[in-house]
Parts: structure tokens; C-alpha cells; sequence
């Protein structure tokens, strides 16, 4: 059963632990998790009646009335669950009629269930707020864009399956994998089911170990370390197998923005104030060690003239990202 009503909801749920609810919100552009919280639902409304209908609807093409049919007693006495789906660009009629099923829902489970998809934007506000104010479950599924949120999400997949993994090889699949949320899901599915013990950075290169090798944060790793030999032959790996040389670049200009943000602390911020994870701080201080200041700038200038070419203003973006590693790499004095 759902809580009763409040005027003002707390911190709302996550889709591992939603309720079944009357109405159930489910914000957010993030399509994995936005799946995952509807499908739990979806499991919820069978276990409460495993002969329950389930509709989906496309709240841009909804026409007036539809609700109100489709919530209507059945003649078999089964519950209806419906998914709307699309709310961000619904129709008036939509939400005039679902304004008006929200305001008639009572606080109790009883012949339906409605689960309304919003991904962004502003329409629909009146509507969002009032499913909010009544104290029905919202869960809110922002994208994950951040390693160190991804970093967070693969550990969360492998404590709910009762498997170990250790920080290092957690890092080294977001690496791998963290590319699309859907995938490092995919790969944390896959170490779960394919290996038994603690999951170590080993194991991850067992399995992923290629595509490590062929993205962008090993030849950066590499080249900050002022391992040269290696950074250019992993460049040139992963340019070989198909990796853009822009988002080479990116990595690249990010893993730099990191160490000076990192050093300009001096070691007195922390994670928090940096906006970083922790591990991600205590990383970037380790690296640190071997550059001075000249050489970071050095580094960092060197990689803002290659975003520059590979975006346009070189005929050779092979070359241009090569010459910032081999830049990058003899910065680093230590």
C-alpha cells in the first residue's frame, strides 16, 4: 500500500525501491532507468493481480475520454495498469483528464494504476506539481553523464546482485563501457552471471580488456603518466579500430582540466568542494606527481590547439591529436 498523502513529498524513491502506487510519476531523460521503473511497476501490478491488463498510451496522440474508458470496471473485475508514455508533449486533453483522474485517485490501491513518463521540458507542469503535492511516488531518473555517477551505478549493480567489486575495477569498466548506460549495465549483467568471486580489475580486462585499450581515457592515462611509447601506440590503436579523434581530444582536455583543478587546490579541497568523486580526486593527486606548472600548461595549450584542428581547421585530425600526446607526454618532468 502507498503512504498516505502528504501536502509535500520528501526526497522520492529510486526505481530499485518504488512502490506501487494509484499514480506514479517517473521523470527524467535516462532511458535505462526509466525502463527499469516502469518494468518494476509493471512486475508489482502482477504480483497484486497476475491477470491484470496492461495498456500503453501515447499521451501526444491521446484523444478526451480515453482515460476514463480505459479506467472504467472491467467486466472480469481485473486490475488495469496503464503506462503513459511521451507526457512531455501530450496533448491538452491528456492532461486535462489526467488532472482530473489524479484529483479522483484515492490514497489506496484498488482496480487501477497509472505510471506517467515524463522526460523533460515543461509541459505538463500543472499536472507534474499535482501528482507531486498529493504524495504520489515520483522517481526521477536524470541522466548519468558524470564517471564518477557511473562509477556509483556499476558498484549499485553489483552490491544488488551480492557480488564484490573493487573501486580499481569498477573504474576500469566505466572505462571500458561507460560510454552508454545501457552497455555498462550490460557488462556489469555479464560479470555477475560469467564469474564468481570479487571481481578485480583483472577480470575486467579479461572481458573488456580490448575495448579498454582502444578508448580514449587509457591513451590519456598513458600520455599524462609521460609513458609515450604507450600512449601513441594505444592512439594509434584505437584509431585504427574506428575511435574519432575529436572525442580523443576531449578525454584528453578533460583528464588535464581534472589535474589542474586537482592542483590549484594544493591539497587543501576536497571532493566535495572540487565537485569530484574521491576517487577521482585521490587519482588525480597521485598523477600530479612529476608536473609543475609550466609543464600542465604547456600540456593543456598544446591539447586546445588540437580540439581546434580536429574540429576543423587541420586536413589531418590523425596527426593533430598524435602531436598533443606526444606533447602531453613530455610535459610530465618526473
Amino acid at each position: 500500500m502507498p503512504p498516505a498523502r502528504r501536502s509535500r513529498p520528501a526526497a522520492g524513491p529510486s526505481w530499485r525501491d518504488v512502490p506501487l502506487a494509484p499514480v506514479v510519476l517517473v521523470r527524467g531523460g535516462e532511458g535505462l532507468l526509466v525502463d527499469r521503473t516502469v518494468a518494476r511497476l509493471t512486475a508489482l501490478v502482477r504480483e497484486h493481480d497476475p491477470e491484470a491488463e496492461v495498456t500503453v498510451l501515447e499521451a501526444g496522440a491521446y484523444e478526451r475520454g480515453q482515460l476514463e474508458v480505459l479506467t472504467s470496471p472491467s467486466l472480469f473485475g481485473e486490475h488495469r495498469h496503464l503506462i503513459v508514455e511521451g507526457t512531455e508533449s501530450a496533448s491538452d486533453a491528456f492532461i486535462e483528464d489526467a488532472l482530473a483522474h489524479v484529483a479522483a485517485a484515492g490514497s489506496t490501491i484498488e482496480d487501477v494504476t497509472l505510471v506517467i513518463r515524463h522526460e523533460k521540458g515543461t509541459r505538463g507542469k500543472k499536472l507534474l506539481d499535482t501528482i507531486g503535492k498529493a504524495g504520489y511516488p515520483v522517481v526521477t531518473c536524470d541522466q548519468i553523464k558524470r564517471d564518477g555517477e557511473k562509477a556509483d551505478f556499476a558498484a549499485a549493480e553489483f552490491s544488488a546482485a551480492g557480488r564484490r567489486a573493487t573501486s580499481a575495477a569498477v573504474q576500469a569498466l566505466v572505462e571500458a563501457l561507460g560510454s552508454d548506460l545501457r552497455e555498462l549495465a550490460a557488462g556489469c549483467s555479464q560479470l555477475i552471471s560469467d564469474t564468481t568471486g570479487t571481481i578485480t580489475p583483472d577480470v575486467v580486462e579479461r572481458y573488456y580488456g580490448g575495448r579498454v585499450e582502444a578508448t580514449g581515457f587509457r591513451v590519456a592515462d598513458a600520455a599524462v603518466a609521460g609513458e609515450q611509447t604507450q600512449a601513441i601506440t594505444l592512439l594509434r590503436h584505437a584509431l585504427e579500430t574506428g575511435v574519432d579523434p575529436v572525442p580523443l581530444v576531449a578525454v584528453l582536455a578533460m583528464k588535464l582540466r581534472t589535474l589542474a583543478k586537482v592542483a590549484a587546490t594544493r591539497g587543501r579541497g576536497s571532493a566535495a568542494d572540487l565537485g569530484l568523486p574521491p576517487w577521482q580526486v585521490d587519482r588525480a593527486r597521485r598523477e600530479l606527481r612529476g608536473w609543475t606548472p609550466e609543464g600542465l600548461a604547456r600540456a593543456i595549450t598544446a591539447v586546445a590547439d588540437a580540439d581546434a584542428q580536429v574540429k576543423g581547421e587541420s586536413r589531418d585530425a590523425r596527426y593533430a591529436v598524435e602531436r598533443a600526446v606526444l606533447i602531453v607526454a613530455s610535459a610530465r618532468e618526473g
